[in-house]
């Protein structure tokens, strides 16, 4: 289980952040429609922890993690990023500046067999962002050297520095896609459903890895997955979204122990559970298909699956709301611990 973050600096401010995709029309007349992907995320990142962010398929998760590095410009809001002393609105940087901040914010890709490219080496792939950076030159006998000391970190052997992505397993192939983002010594990094595609047993390496390298270049995670069980063994705080919006947050045992929004405790009655002295968590079924982001339901999204549905969460929004011990839930009517 992770440590508990001390949360003593922010390193990433997400204010009311926004992110949506045109839907192509098909005819002049027709009212432009948008994917919400992102409906207004509001979000602190902290210095040295890991934050776990769950929920269904399709909720936004991945674009969420995407937005933060600019990816994608978000459509409205803003994304402060803490260096030197100042915050920095990414979104208001020019293209020179972005770029050496790149430097900073790196992302793990969540398949490993189409995020390496084919016709380079290991070595390479590893090596790309160092030169394009201007850390090292092409050729550079340091550059090989550095290269070589990151594949260690990762658990690579120095042998496999001549070797292209097919003579690789899934895990060895995740290690260099996660050796290449931590070369260039970033702060902050998003682990975009880093283990999903990876066998049982490889995850818990992997999971590992990414525990141990953070401690050793204290670095900053935001952690994207569906999987309760593995966002539980490696996350400080973990953040619940359902359809564009965060509806719960929490330290990690807060969460697990005290859970407050419906869907969250719907989520967590899910997880199969092999230890007959655990409290039993009543199976809870939603019933429905998730609405669309085109149009989503008027209130809480929520509402047109929820058991506990009452009249005011078909008309007002809820408003994320902090319940104690950093504990924050999006709820009108939130369980009783």
């Amino acid at each position: 289980m992770a440590m508990q973050s001390k949360k003593n600096k922010v390193l990433l401010r997400i204010q009311d952040e926004k992110q949506y995709f045109p839907i192509k029309k098909t005819s002049f007349r027709e009212e432009q429609k948008y994917v919400k992907a992102n409906d207004g995320i509001s979000l602190d990142i902290y210095e040295g922890e890991t934050l776990g962010l769950v929920g269904e398929s399709g909720c936004g998760k991945s674009t969420f993690g995407r937005t933060i590095l600019q990816l994608y410009p978000q459509t409205h809001g803003e994304i402060l990023y803490e260096k030197d002393g100042e915050m920095l609105n990414l979104k208001e940087q020019p293209p020179k500046r972005m770029r050496e901040l790149r430097r900073d914010l790196q992302l793990i890709f969540q398949d490993p067999y189409s995020s390496l490219n084919p016709r380079m080496t290991a070595g390479q792939i590893i090596g790309e962002g160092l030169t394009a950076h201007g850390v090292y030159k092409k050729g550079d006998p340091a550059l090989r050297d550095y290269v070589m000391e990151v594949m260690k970190k990762c658990g690579l052997d120095s042998y496999m520095f001549s070797r292209y992505p097919h003579q690789f397993s899934g895990g060895q192939r995740q290690r260099i896609g996660i050796a290449r983002s931590l070369a260039l010594k970033p702060r902050f990094v998003v682990c975009d459903e880093a283990v999903s595609a990876l066998d049982v047993s490889i995850q818990s390496q992997i999971l590992n890895l990414l525990s141990d390298l953070k401690e050793q270049e204290h670095l900053t995670y935001l952690f994207i997955t569906h999987d309760l069980s593995v966002v539980k063994y490696i996350s400080d705080r973990i953040g619940v979204m359902y359809l564009g919006n965060l509806v719960e947050i929490a330290p990690t045992e807060e969460l697990f122990v005290r859970t407050l929004h419906p869907y969250t405790n719907a989520l967590l009655s899910a997880i199969p559970t092999t230890d007959v002295y655990e409290k039993k968590r009543e199976r809870i079924l939603l019933e429905g298909d998730i609405p669309s982001p085109v149009n989503p339901p008027t209130g809480c999204k929520f509402h047109t699956r929820c058991y506990q549905c009452q009249e005011k969460c078909k008309q007002e929004v809820p408003e994320l709301e902090d319940k104690g011990n950093g504990h924050l839930v999006a709820c009108h009517y939130p369980l009783k611990a």
